[in-house]
């Protein structure tokens, strides 16, 4: 695995998190219980703090940093999906940010929302609890989630960061 200190700022993983081998963890980074980190994702805390939730899950190729002025912050049974950027922003507990997407600095994601697919939420943006954010700049849909609409994937990657920290093995 390739998980850094950057001088005294040590990442601080649950030992029941999965950080795939492939996946870079640098300096300021918490990972709860049960949290999973995929191939080619890099989570980069040397400005400040990224805290990623327990079962919440950061899918392949996603990047994770954070500002001096804004840390990253995701809640519980989170998922960042594939390519995804989160900078600075806070994503509340059972949200999802789609594929591709980008969630800039004090961007706020409330509870059990969506950020779709390719979507921008720009800085400051405030998306509410189970609304979903679309397009680029993203535009808001209020209440167009039910509160556990998001829950089925984090389990998914709970079960599956199990399973790979178990049977995962290097062939070559």
């Amino acid at each position: 695995m390739a998980i850094y200190a950057l001088g005294d700022l040590e990442p601080d993983i649950d030992p029941t998190a999965y950080v795939h081998p492939l996946a870079v963890v640098i300096g300021s980074v918490e990972l709860g219980p049960e949290a999973s980190v995929w191939p080619h994702a890099v989570l980069r805390g040397d400005d400040g703090l990224i805290r990623i939730g327990a079962r919440s899950n950061v899918q392949d190729g996603a990047v994770i940093h954070c500002t001096p002025v804004h840390p990253t912050i995701v809640g519980e049974d989170c998922t960042i999906g594939h390519l995804a950027h989160i900078e600075g922003c806070v994503v509340y507990d059972r949200s999802l940010i789609g594929t591709a997407s980008v969630v800039l600095h004090n961007a706020r994601i409330g509870p059990h929302a969506l950020v779709g697919a390719n979507a921008t939420v720009p800085g400051g943006l405030v998306v509410p609890a189970n609304a979903m954010a679309l397009g680029t700049p993203a535009r808001i849909r209020p209440d167009a989630l039910a509160p556990d609409a998001n829950l089925r994937n984090s389990e998914v990657y709970a079960e599956r960061g199990r399973r790979y920290r178990a049977e995962l093995r290097r062939l070559d």
